[in-house]
């Protein structure tokens, strides 16, 4: 295990969950809503910045839900993953929420995905309480959630929020960016944190902004944030002096996108990195549903992997959220730091992370 330098940490007053499980965000919502909310968005579809916060940008998927209706059950159906040290002592994620517990408060199609924006009672007794949840495609994929009352997510989110303190100086581009949910991770966890992020679909950054407090995170971090409409591929057009980090979060309806499995599109990133940078992938896996039943979503987390094993070979490490018959990966490349010295530069309740990394084997 090599040693690698590890930047401070700068304490922020993190407010912690009951739930101490990663959720695996995926849920089916049983019985149908009606007369729900029309969102309509002005949004140009062009290039743009945080500098201007009426020009919305593109999303890309990030976690994943299916809706469906059946109007036998009065439940939200969820699931979660349970780690084997955890407590359980409340309601289990997969018990569902009573549907009078959920509203919906968009809905509508853009140009490049069925968009809906959920909102979850804080009342009710369920690690989602308190959330909005931003769900793209047919399937309903989660591509962001944030809560009223707390920070960190118990989700796949918070992994992402732990690679800052072992990158070498420099900005972070998020690919996938969708409302924000590890951008203000990063931004409010690490004052030194810069990030970019690029999205596809305009009509997302939009709902980020109206739903899901992009706007004030543009304005409260305006120097250490910035956003751009395009294609996340074209990172290398936009590069100067390279990224510290590139967190990679792309999905298309409801998988991850052919392209990463792809050498040449790993060989591609790394151009974009500096000296020392790492890349940390969401790779999806058996809990991803995707629109084309014959993207399963295990086979193609497994082709992601292997393609990336091709660019980085040993230097490539796993963490599995969820059970083994509905898990989610998330991948990350270079020498594996010191866990001692990871831990101790990351929020407290972010620390089990640390072991959870293993070697990719193929």
């Amino acid at each position: 295990m090599t040693s690698v330098q590890i930047a401070p940490f700068t304490p922020y007053p993190v407010q912690f969950s009951r739930y101490d499980s990663p959720i695996n965000l995926k849920f089916s919502l049983k019985t149908p809503v009606q007369f729900l909310p029309s969102f309509s968005t002005a949004a140009k579809y062009q290039h743009t910045h945080h500098s201007n916060p009426t020009n919305p940008v593109q999303s890309s998927p990030k976690t994943k839900i299916s809706i469906q209706s059946n109007p036998k059950s009065k439940t939200l159906q969820t699931e979660t993953s349970v780690q084997p040290n955890s407590r359980n002592k409340t309601r289990r994620q997969e018990d569902g929420i009573p549907t009078e517990d959920i509203q919906i408060i968009a809905k509508f199609k853009s140009r490049y995905n069925y968009i809906r924006v959920l909102e979850v009672s804080r009342k009710v007794d369920h690690p989602l309480a308190g959330s909005r949840l931003l769900l793209l495609d047919d399937p309903g994929n989660i591509h962001s959630i944030s809560f009223s009352h707390k920070l960190l997510t118990n989700t796949y989110f918070d992994v992402f929020a732990t690679l800052p303190p072992i990158l070498p100086p420099g900005p972070v581009a998020i690919l996938g960016f969708g409302a924000g949910s590890a951008a203000r991770l990063i931004l409010e966890l690490y004052q030194n944190g810069r990030v970019h992020g690029w999205e596809l679909d305009p009509s997302v950054i939009a709902v980020g902004r109206k739903y899901f407090g992009l706007e004030r995170l543009e304005r409260d971090f305006s120097d250490r944030l910035f956003i751009y409409i395009g294609n996340a591929l074209s990172l290398e057009s936009y590069v100067r002096d390279g990224f510290s980090g590139i967190l990679v979060d792309l999905f298309s309806k409801g998988s991850v996108i052919p392209e990463l499995q792809d050498p040449n599109t790993w060989e591609e990133f790394t151009r974009c990195l500096r000296k020392g940078g790492r890349i940390m992938v969401n790779v999806g896996g058996r809990c991803v549903e995707a629109e084309d039943k014959r993207r399963d979503g295990a086979v193609v987390m497994q082709d992601t992997l292997k393609a990336m094993h091709q660019v980085f070979g040993d230097n490539l490490f796993v963490l599995s959220l969820g059970s083994q018959n509905d898990d989610s990966t998330i991948a990350l490349t270079g020498e594996l730091p010191d866990l001692d010295a990871w831990k101790s530069v990351v929020p407290r309740s972010l620390r089990f992370y640390m072991d959870m990394w293993t070697p990719y084997s193929s």
